[in-house]
């Protein structure tokens, strides 16, 4: 019987053609080890999602999903009188509540921001075709969509690429059985990661990571190697004799199940006469192991733009700043991707007619900024009483009813305009008599206050004349 091609392959593998055959496997590990396509000996795997399997990935991927899922998603409308919240329009349902029959609206931004932190997210768009407006927003597996543009072949080199009004774009969706199928931008949300060099791709995170997350993994890999193998350090056996090939395969196989593994733990292991162990491994304090570690956990972070004190190293974190450094994640790291949903979902999901009547969605954040009680009543108080607050709207921030007589701005009585300082201070409320100006005191400056001149007769007050008589 001639040797299959699976066998043949194993054979060069093994150094040409033997007589000899080996049976593996489809499924065995082995087998894809030999043909290059496995993980080797001493080796990690972190592609794809595979990465997830680092802690610190996956606490990453956690956080930023965590505080995206949270938060609502309310429809607005600006217009020339101001910004009105739009409770009753037919989306607020569908963001707020559930995009698809199946999915929570925390699910949905859960995955979407999972595959977004990893470099691209994608969501179809189910429209009703009699009214075009939207009904559903699917996640697809950014493994299986494939974005397509064509440059008109302008330049071979994608990275390169020449975009204009004559670019178009499309996505191909592989959704099984060897079918795909083709979706136009309208049809698609497409998030992309914090970094795109295009601005029609963003760059896979993990790519751009892969060291750093390799180191991880490796650490992770011995420490769980050492720990299995009973806290034994590696070493060499030396004998003083000549073991021949079989002998020492034998040797090795008893050494090690002696000495190696949990069940071995803390025991006493005997060696033959003529057999010496001398180990050779380096501790953990002489490699910087923790420190190494520690490093490739803030590198990890950074990259993700998550703060170390959100992955419970308080080192240089204290009660007084932890509220600071929130504010900083806001600001540094959601902000920027939460400005990406809200453009993206503005501009595809609204029709033409809402998006010039001023329809768009966004974020509330004050869940994240939510300050404790007291601080929070002191804004309110400021609020309100510097008459741009409503007291009800400081009442519904806290899910409180409406009360009566809150609907009305308020200010405090004692501030007036700076050019009534003073006013207050008159009796009887009596205004004051405007100054002269300076031409009416000069035409004025020889007359008395009937009119006539200084010394007539009459006035009480004669002049030469009327002393003599």
């Amino acid at each position: 019987m001639k040797p299959n091609l699976i066998t043949r392959m194993i054979n060069m593998a093994f150094g040409g053609p033997e007589t000899r055959s080996v049976e593996v496997s489809l499924a065995d590990r082995k087998l894809l080890e030999w043909l290059g396509l496995g993980e080797g000996a001493g080796e990690v795997d972190v592609k794809g999602w595979k990465a997830l399997k680092v802690d610190t990935v996956f606490a990453c991927i956690k956080i930023l999903s965590d505080n995206v899922s949270k938060l609502p998603l309310k429809t607005h409308q600006e217009s020339e009188t101001g910004i009105i919240k739009s409770a009753r329009h037919y989306l607020q349902r569908l963001l707020r509540l559930r995009p698809n029959p199946y999915m929570t609206a925390a699910d949905f931004w859960k995955a979407i921001e999972a595959h977004r932190a990893m470099g691209n997210a994608y969501a179809s768009i189910e429209v009703d075709p009699r009214t075009g407006r939207v009904i559903g927003l699917w996640p697809m597996d950014s493994a299986k969509v494939r974005v397509i543009i064509d440059d008109a072949g302008i330049l071979p080199d994608l990275t390169r690429r020449i975009i204009s009004s004559k670019t178009r774009v499309w996505y191909e969706v592989d959704v099984g059985n060897g079918e795909k199928r083709k979706l136009l931008p309208e049809e698609v949300l497409h998030f992309k990661g914090s970094v795109t060099l295009d601005g029609l791709i963003g760059v896979r995170t993990i790519d751009m990571l892969k060291t750093s997350i390799e180191n991880a993994a490796s650490a992770n890999k011995f420490v769980n190697n050492f720990f299995k193998q009973g806290l034994q350090a590696k070493g060499l056996v030396q004998y003083t004799g000549k073991l021949d090939g079989p002998a020492k395969a034998v040797f090795r196989e008893e050494f090690e199940d002696m000495t190696s593994g949990l069940k071995n733990s803390h025991r006493i292991a005997l060696m033959p006469m003529g057999y010496q162990y001398m180990p050779i491994s380096i501790s953990m304090a002489d490699a910087q192991f923790l420190q190494n570690t520690e490093l490739t956990i803030r590198q990890i972070a950074n990259g993700f733009g998550v703060k170390l004190h959100q992955l419970n190293d308080l080192g240089k974190a204290s009660y007084t700043n932890v509220e600071q450094q929130q504010l900083a994640f806001y600001t540094d790291t959601l902000q920027p991707i939460l400005t990406t949903y809200e453009q993206e979902l503005s501009y595809k999901l609204f029709l033409e007619d809402e998006l010039e009547a001023g329809f768009y969605v966004k974020f509330n954040i004050d869940s994240i900024l939510r300050a404790d009680l007291k601080t929070r009543y002191e804004s309110y108080r400021i609020g309100v009483q510097g008459g741009f607050l409503l007291p009800n709207e400081a009442r519904a921030m806290e899910d409180r009813e409406p009360a009566a007589g809150g609907d009305r701005l308020y200010a405090n009585g004692n501030f007036i305009p700076l050019e009534m300082a003073g006013q207050q201070y008159m009796k009887g409320g009596e205004q004051p008599e405007p100054e002269p100006e300076p031409e009416d005191i000069e035409e004025g400056a020889g007359e008395t206050d009937d009119g006539r001149e200084p010394g007539n007769p009459g006035d009480g007050r004669g002049g030469d004349e009327q002393e003599d008589a």
